[in-house]
């Protein structure tokens, strides 16, 4: 089953992140993708919130992967940024799966490189509008930095996404 939500702003996006870790636990993946810009590490960084753990979530583009300790009794966050990994070998060079079963794992940019991990896995994609109120001479920079909603579509793949409903906990009012 798939949903499709608008977030109006970076700071709808982070609250979908902290709903969203309300239904997610350790050994938990979840792959983000979208355009540059589109708000990937804004969602992880409400998964982060939601989950209390450790560390301001940044994008780790240049480290690659980085593990927020859990504050208290829940699962740590493994957040992962794929996008310069070439091949399946820099992946598993990365030993995801030896951090799976005990961890929340998002990871950017990971479609076509990280689905093997796991049967079971929240694959998002993040959609935000291109061109719009912009010149044919417009900066690419300028508009990555326009406020603009984004449109969040959430899929649920493998038996543990097959009896939560997702649309419960995510449409839900922040408390």
């Amino acid at each position: 089953m798939s949903l499709t939500l608008t977030v109006p702003d970076a700071e709808a996006a982070r609250e979908l992140g902290r709903r969203l870790a309300t239904v997610l636990r350790a050994g938990d993946l979840v792959l983000l993708s979208g355009d540059l810009g589109a708000g990937k590490t804004t969602l992880t960084q409400g998964i982060g919130s939601g989950l209390g753990v450790r560390g301001q979530v940044a994008s780790p583009t240049f480290i690659i992967a980085r593990v927020h300790p859990a504050l208290g009794d829940g699962p740590d966050l493994v957040h992962v940024d794929a996008y310069r990994l070439g091949s399946l070998d820099e992946v598993d060079a990365l030993d995801l799966d030896t951090s799976l079963e005990d961890s929340v794992t998002v990871v950017e940019w990971g479609t076509g490189k990280v689905e093997a991990l796991a049967e079971d896995r929240l694959e998002i994609e993040i959609r935000r509008p291109r061109g719009e109120g912009f010149s044919a001479a417009g900066s690419e920079l300028a508009e990555l930095a326009a406020p603009a909603p984004r449109e969040v579509v959430v899929e649920g793949l493998g038996a543990r996404w097959a009896e939560v409903d997702l649309g419960r906990h995510l449409l839900a009012a922040p408390a």
